[in-house]
C-alpha cells in the first residue's frame, strides 16, 4: 500500500524556512558546496573587473568565493537571514540584497557573470529564474548553473532517500522539486539554458564526497531536520532509518567520517 507523506510547517518556497536553517545550513552544508561554487567559478573569466551576480545566494558559498579573486559581487537571497548572515562577513566588495531570483530588480545586462549554485533549481518557476539569469548578464557575459545530478539531491538528503527507499518502498516522499527533476538531466538542462537566451552550453559532472561526521548521527533530528522525508517518517520510522544509516556509516567509514559521494552538475554558457 502506497503511503502518503504528510508533513507540516517544512515549506522550502517560504523565506522562514531558510531564515530558520541559516547556522545549520552554514555549519553542514556550505563547506561542501563551497567545493561545487569553486568548481562553477573556475570555468568563468573573473578578474578584480569583473560584475559578478549570485543568485540564491545562501550563507554565500559563491559570492564569498568570488569576492577573494577581486570581482564586484551582488548576492542576493529570498531569505532575509542568509542575506544578514553573508553582510555580517563585512567583505568589502560584496553587496547583499534580499530579492526574488524569479523577478530580479536589477537592470538588464548589468553583469559579467551570473551564477546560481543549488539555487534555481529550488524556484517554483525555474523558467524565469534561467530568463531572468539571462537579461542581466550583459552580451558575451558568462553564466554558471550548478544542480544536483540525483532527483533526491546530495549528502545527507541522498542518503536519507536511498534509506527510506530501501527500508519503505511504499512511502512516497514529499515531491522533489520540479526544477531539480528537469534540470537533473544534462540534456534538459542544456536545453532549458538555451530556451533561457543563453548560447551553447556545456555541461559537466562534479562529484565529491559529503563528510558526515558519525558522531553527527547522536542527533539525528538535528542533522535531518530541515529535510522533509525525515520529518514526514514516524518515530519507529526514523528509529529503523537511523539504525540503518548507522550500519552503512560503520561498513563504510573513513575513521571518524562517513563519506557520501554526491554529483552535480555544473552548466556554463555565453548571453547571446
Amino acid at each position: 500500500m502506497r503511503r502518503e507523506a504528510s508533513v507540516s510547517g517544512q515549506n522550502p518556497n517560504d523565506p522562514e524556512y531558510w531564515d530558520k536553517a541559516v547556522a545549520n545550513y552554514e555549519a553542514q552544508a556550505q563547506p561542501f558546496t563551497s567545493y561545487f561554487a569553486d568548481a562553477a567559478l573556475a570555468k568563468l573569466d573573473i578578474a578584480p573587473s569583473t560584475r559578478v551576480l549570485d543568485i540564491a545566494t545562501g550563507t554565500g558559498a559563491v559570492a564569498l568565493a568570488a569576492a577573494r579573486s577581486g570581482a564586484e559581487v551582488l548576492a542576493i537571497d529570498f531569505s532575509s537571514g542568509m542575506v544578514e548572515r553573508v553582510l555580517s562577513h563585512g567583505v568589502a566588495n560584496i553587496a547583499a540584497r534580499q530579492m526574488d531570483g524569479q523577478a530580479l530588480d536589477l537592470p538588464d545586462a548589468s553583469f559579467d557573470a551570473v551564477l546560481s549554485v543549488f539555487g534555481v533549481m529550488l524556484f517554483p518557476d525555474w523558467r524565469a529564474g534561467l530568463r531572468e539569469m539571462a537579461r542581466v548578464t550583459r552580451p558575451g557575459g558568462s553564466a554558471a548553473v550548478a544542480v544536483w545530478k540525483d532527483v533526491d539531491g546530495a549528502a545527507t538528503h541522498l542518503l536519507l532517500s536511498q534509506v527510506r527507499k530501501a527500508l519503505y518502498p511504499e512511502f512516497v516522499a514529499p515531491s522533489p522539486f520540479p526544477g531539480l527533476i528537469e534540470l537533473s538531466d544534462p540534456h534538459r538542462l542544456r536545453a532549458a539554458m538555451t530556451a533561457a537566451g543563453f548560447s551553447a552550453p556545456s555541461v559537466e559532472e562534479v562529484t565529491h564526497d559529503f563528510q558526515l561526521k558519525i558522531a553527527a548521527l547522536d542527533d539525528a533530528d538535528r542533522l535531518f531536520g530541515m529535510i522533509p522525508a525525515w520529518s514526514a517518517l514516524n518515530t519507529s520510522e526514523r528509529e529503523a532509518v537511523l539504525g540503518e544509516v548507522r550500519m552503512r556509516a560503520e561498513r563504510d567509514r573513513m575513521g571518524d567520517i562517513f563519506p557520501i559521494p554526491s554529483t552535480a552538475l555544473i552548466a556554463t554558457a555565453r548571453r547571446l
